[in-house]
């Protein structure tokens, strides 16, 4: 009689397995997997920028981070760092001379080849950021692909470093509802912009006026800011900016201190 009590209760224990996990099957095979492109449009006055609705409504219900509140004079900085072009190192001093913290968001890349400077951003109190292993469109690869993307990396900046990321920012701003879900189940919370310039290309330089403008007419309450550590303008810039929207009465803080 007791064997079979335990029998039935086995039973019962694996059906209602099944039946979780067919439930959670259920809802992540629901989930959108259409492409999204962070996008925003400037604001006028130091306004905020208007972020792209479809976007932002995914971001804000998975707790995700775009531009904080309206009425805090706050500002984040953040970088993405794909491969180390030889500035990084003058970033850090500027943000070092200028007592402000930053969030840095590396791929595999670079941490494999500027290691030193990661250890660096972590040892003078920056967030270091996933950016994945190899920058891919996320929503183009599977749900393993995905966990594999974030994973591994954060497994080797942890391995290196003994430094938990926590923080996310999907390669080329793309994503889907499907890639924010998986990647907050990994325990990640994923952070966009709501400022940001042409920095990226590298064929674009020696613009500081340009850039600088670029930056300081667009600051606004809670603006998350994007700029690319491969930029030399910005390596050379960054003093200055940083001293300019100081003086306009905004405050760095870093993305740990966001403000909704």
């Amino acid at each position: 009689m007791k064997e079979k009590i335990i029998r039935h209760c086995l039973a019962l224990a694996i059906l209602m397995l099944c039946i979780i996990q067919f439930s959670l099957y259920s809802q992540a095979a629901t989930l959108s997997n259409e492409i999204l492109a962070w996008g925003f449009r400037r604001g006028e006055n130091h306004g905020q920028s208007t972020l792209d609705t479809a976007s932002e409504k995914v971001i804000r219900d998975y707790n995700g981070i775009s531009m904080g509140n309206k009425n805090s004079n706050k500002v984040y900085l953040t970088f993405d760092c794909g491969y180390e072009a030889g500035y990084t190192e003058k970033i850090l001093d500027t943000l070092e001379e200028n007592d402000v913290k930053a969030t840095f968001f590396i791929t595999a890349h670079y941490l494999n080849t500027a290691g030193d400077i990661v250890k660096r951003m972590i040892e003078d109190g920056h967030i270091v950021g996933n950016h994945t292993v190899n920058h891919k469109c996320l929503p183009n690869i599977s749900d393993e692909e995905i966990q594999k993307e974030v994973m591994n990396l954060h497994s080797s900046v942890y391995e290196k470093f003994g430094y938990e990321m926590s923080y996310f920012r999907p390669p080329k701003g793309e994503f889907s509802e499907r890639v924010i879900d998986i990647v907050s189940k990994l325990g990640y919370t994923t952070v966009m912009w709501s400022s940001a310039y042409d920095d990226w290309d590298e064929a674009k330089q020696n613009r500081e006026e340009y850039g600088k403008k670029k930056i300081i007419d667009n600051i606004h309450n809670g603006c998350v800011l994007l700029l690319h550590a491969t930029s030399k303008d910005n390596s050379v810039i960054l003093g200055d900016v940083i001293k300019e929207i100081k003086n306009m009465g905004y405050e760095f803080k870093n993305i740990n201190e966001f403000e909704r």
